[in-house]
């Protein structure tokens, strides 16, 4: 079984990225998942994912954490393993995995990834996935989050569109407080397979994704190709 993972840059959703999402489940109208989260289920963000589903040919649907038992009779982890592919939305990076935990979220999400579900999301929804990486989850600065580790490197979304992120994400892999990792510009994105990336994308040619790490006290960003499919 597969394990894949698409994520990028920013959280906006576009048709080109659920696209991609949704064919790399092999399936005819697959059954994709929004998990707003990060964003506290926010309804407008819930619009625009319907908005762009509706181009596509999947089956949509949302999994809000703002429920109660007499309205939801359904566990989460059921609603997750009947997905084929789940996207994961921008917002508090950090609520959000604490939400997660506590309602067991993120076992159901490690459970289904295993079990071959396609994984993914931009911003908070990126950064979830590997081991660590910056958040403006906290008051003041961009400080360290640590993620659920489903790929052991660390990870920087928008990384052309925030002054401070490229610069942080620099320091905190120089001075050990980060892994090396991946970077994503707003309007690119990296596919995962087997926790190896097997192909980036993008909406232009202005926006990449990156393999960062350190070499002899110095930082390399090693560029890795990819195909416009904006």
């Amino acid at each position: 079984m597969q394990r894949q993972l698409f994520i990028y840059g920013s959280g906006r959703h576009t048709v080109p990225f659920l696209d991609y999402m949704a064919k790399a489940t092999g399936k005819q109208n697959p059954n994709l998942c929004f998990i707003p989260t990060a964003s506290g289920d926010d309804e407008g963000y819930i619009e625009r994912f319907h908005e762009v589903c509706d181009q596509l040919e999947v089956h949509a649907h949302v999994m809000r954490v703002w429920v109660n038992s007499y309205d939801d009779k359904e566990t989460f982890a059921t609603i997750i393993n009947q997905m084929d592919a789940i996207v994961v939305g921008g917002g508090n990076t950090l609520n959000m995995l604490a939400i997660w935990q506590a309602q067991g979220i993120d076992k159901a999400l490690r459970n289904a990834y295993e079990n071959g579900v396609v994984m993914g999301g931009g911003s908070a929804g990126s950064l979830c996935w590997f081991n660590g990486g910056t958040t403006d989850s906290r008051p003041a600065e961009l400080s360290i989050v640590e993620g659920m580790r489903f790929i052991d490197k660390s990870h920087c979304p928008h990384y052309n569109s925030e002054k401070s992120r490229r610069p942080l994400y620099h320091s905190n892999i120089l001075n050990g407080d980060l892994t090396d990792g991946y970077a994503c510009d707003d309007r690119s994105a990296l596919h995962f397979i087997n926790e190896k990336v097997v192909k980036s994308v993008s909406l232009d040619a202005d926006n990449h994704s990156y393999y960062v790490h350190a070499e002899n006290g110095h930082i390399i960003e090693d560029l890795i190709p990819g195909d416009i499919i904006g």
